[in-house]
């Protein structure tokens, strides 16, 4: 029978939608919360430590605090081509994109990375990425064969 978990991340990031026609374009901030939906069977390994689970949440989190929250979290994510590059020199938490960051796009980054480091045994299913109370990203596995 195969089962689906869910880990949980919040981090803080800025951003500006340079070209937008609203009040994105400029520099704010969001409290972002990440949900990562992976499925597998349990294992029945009587010896094994992870004996009973699809994976283990700590493996999870280990993935995402080293390969995903480095990238995001306390940063301001600007595209490579921003009018605002200037402040590149006096701000060390810049990180600069090919793509436009909006909730969307940093959503396919976040899943592409967690698909190269898919835990043994679990494959990601479904990305949740929000940005406000009322506004969110989802990428679903089944949307993208």
């Amino acid at each position: 029978m195969k089962i689906r978990i869910t880990k949980e991340f919040d981090f803080e990031a800025a951003h500006a939608l340079d070209g937008y026609n609203g009040k994105c374009k400029d520099i704010h901030g969001h409290s972002y919360h990440l949900e990562m939906t992976f499925i597998g069977k349990p294992k029945s390994e009587v010896g094994l430590s992870d004996c009973g689970m699809v994976v283990d949440f700590g493996d999870i989190k280990k993935i995402v605090k080293t390969q995903i929250l480095p990238l995001f979290d306390h940063r301001l994510i600007l595209r490579k081509d921003t009018r605002f590059k200037e402040i590149e020199s006096i701000n060390e938490r810049i990180r600069l994109v090919d793509y436009q960051p909006t909730c969307e796009n940093m959503l396919i980054e976040i899943v592409e990375i967690l698909k190269k480091n898919e835990p043994k045994g679990a494959r990601l299913v479904k990305g949740f990425l929000r940005e406000t109370a009322n506004s969110y990203a989802e990428w679903l596995l089944e949307d993208n064969p």
